[in-house]
């Protein structure tokens, strides 16, 4: 990968008791590039998102965000910073409408904390809110509460949540879980959009191979924590770790 770095891990490890989840992991994110982290149930992958937007904090090892260190930091930090997550749970509000949804402030530890007091009439945040809900194509349905939509329409309304503070980086945790076909491809579309229109970085996690290997230019390959393969689509197929890990029924 060249360019830019805009994320990286240098030994990170994270430990629950006896239980090592990332194990000395080291990698970097290319600023502009779509990157992908797939491995077997268990691997690490959602850990990794929770130690890089501060939700748990790393036992030993470093996290560098545009060269600066952000482990240790509190997650509103993280999220100021310019780093923004969606969940494999999607995590909206029963009462609020989509427009309303654009307007709540960025995820604090495990949940979406609280409404930002100004934003309702804060013309920037608005501003901001209008040119997302345009960007998703989410107009026609920004009164409607969000909970009501079709389950596609949940997570396309979540992402839209996550990128009305700007962000530079966008960690994805399985985008795709409970979609169908069509959906599936809708979102490729978008995600691309974002990475070519709005300068965006992505970072997903996802199971599903087919999504991954048309879509991310990069992937990493976690097993029981740590990194056993990297590379395009096409090189990482084709690891021996990694069909034995993870894709050997796929291939």
């Amino acid at each position: 990968m060249t360019g830019e770095t805009l994320l990286s891990l240098d030994r990170a490890t994270k430990r629950f008791g006896g239980i090592t989840a990332l194990d000395g992991l080291s990698f970097n994110v290319t600023q502009g590039e779509i990157v992908g982290v797939i491995g077997p149930n268990g691997a690490g992958k959602t850990t990794l998102f929770n130690v890089i937007t501060g939700a748990y904090t790393l036992t030993s090892g470093t996290i560098s965000y545009r060269g600066q260190s952000i482990g240790g930091l509190r997650p509103h930090r993280i999220a100021g910073m310019g780093i923004a997550r969606t969940f494999q749970n999607i995590r909206l509000f029963a009462s609020m409408t989509v427009w309303e949804h654009l307007l709540v402030a960025q995820p604090r530890g495990n949940g979406w904390s609280h409404l930002l007091p100004a934003a309702m009439g804060d013309k920037a945040a608005r501003r901001r809110a209008e040119e997302v809900l345009t960007f998703f194509g989410l107009e026609d349905l920004r009164n409607r509460d969000a909970a009501t939509l079709p389950y596609g329409l949940q997570r396309r309304v979540e992402m839209a949540r996550a990128l009305t503070a700007g962000p530079r980086l966008l960690l994805l945790d399985e985008p795709v879980a409970g979609m169908n076909a069509d959906e599936a491809e809708e979102l490729k579309s978008l995600l691309v959009a974002l990475r070519d229109q709005m300068g965006l970085t992505i970072l997903l996690i996802e199971h599903d191979m087919s999504f991954v290997m048309t879509l991310c230019e990069y992937l990493f390959v976690l097993d029981f924590g740590s990194k056993i393969g990297e590379g395009t689509p096409t090189v990482v197929r084709r690891d021996p770790k990694v069909l034995s890990a993870y894709l050997g029924d796929d291939e």
